[in-house]
C-alpha cells in the first residue's frame, strides 16, 4: 500500500501518518526528516537545502527527488509506505509515477487561516525538544519550559509557505484527481476523528 499524505503545512500529516504506520505496519517517509537529517550532517544536499528553507522557499525538486529516491530504495519500503511533505511539485509527482505507483493520495483539507492559527502557535523546549502549543498545548509550567519558536513557524514566514503552497503544490492534487486516485478529508477535526476515517478508506 502506497499512501501519499497530502495537504498545507500544519495541515496534521506527520500526525495522522503515526497513526497509520502503526495500525498497517509501513513507513513514514517524510521529507521534511530527511531533510532535516541532512542538513544536520551538512552534506552537500543538506546544505544546498538549508538555504531555500531558511528563506521559506521550497528546496528544489533535483534535491528533493534524489534524497526521496534513495529512502524508498531501502528494505522497509517492499510492503508498502506513507509519503508525507512529497512530492510538493507537479515534476516530483510525474517523477514519482516513473519509479513507484500510488495507490491512494489523502488530501486533509484545513483553511489557511486555521494553518496560521496552528504553525505561530507551536512553541519547541530548548531543555527537551518538546514541542507544544500555546493555545492548544501549552506546558504544565512555563517556568521549567525554556520555549522558542522555530524561525519558519513565524507569520511572515508560514503565509510566505502557504503562498508557495497554493502556487507550486496545490497542482499536484489536481494531477492525481486526474488519476482517481484522490480522496479528499475534513482535516479541521479532532485527531482521532480523522484517524478512524482514514482507517476506514484505507482498509477497503
Amino acid at each position: 500500500m502506497n499512501i501519499v499524505l497530502f495537504g498545507p503545512p500544519g495541515a496534521g500529516k506527520g500526525t495522522q501518518a503515526k497513526e497509520l504506520i502503526n495500525k498497517f505496519n509501513i513507513p513514514q517517509i517524510s521529507t521534511g526528516d530527511i531533510l532535516r537529517e541532512a542538513i544536520a550532517n551538512e552534506t552537500k544536499l543538506g546544505l544546498e537545502a538549508k538555504k531555500y528553507m531558511d528563506a521559506g522557499n521550497l528546496v528544489p525538486d533535483e534535491v528533493v527527488v534524489g534524497l526521496v529516491d534513495e529512502r524508498l530504495k531501502k528494505d522497509d519500503c517492499k510492503n508498502g509506505y506513507i509519503l508525507d511533505g512529497f512530492p510538493r511539485t507537479v515534476a516530483q509527482a510525474e517523477f514519482l509515477d516513473k519509479i513507484t505507483n500510488i495507490d491512494k493520495v489523502i488530501a486533509l483539507d484545513v483553511p489557511a487561516s486555521e494553518i496560521v492559527e496552528r504553525i505561530t502557535g507551536r512553541r519547541t523546549s530548548k531543555k527537551t525538544g518538546k514541542i507544544y502549543h500555546i493555545k492548544y498545548n501549552p506546558p504544565v509550567d512555563e517556568k521549567e519550559e525554556d520555549l522558542i519558536q522555530r524561525d519558519d513557524d513565524t507569520e511572515v514566514a508560514v503565509i510566505k509557505r502557504l503562498e508557495n503552497y497554493e502556487k507550486q503544490t496545490l497542482p499536484v492534487l489536481e494531477f492525481y484527481k486526474k488519476q482517481n486516485k484522490t480522496v479528499l478529508v475534513n482535516g479541521t477535526r479532532k485527531p482521532e476523528e480523522i484517524t478512524k476515517e482514514l482507517i476506514e478508506i484505507l482498509g477497503k
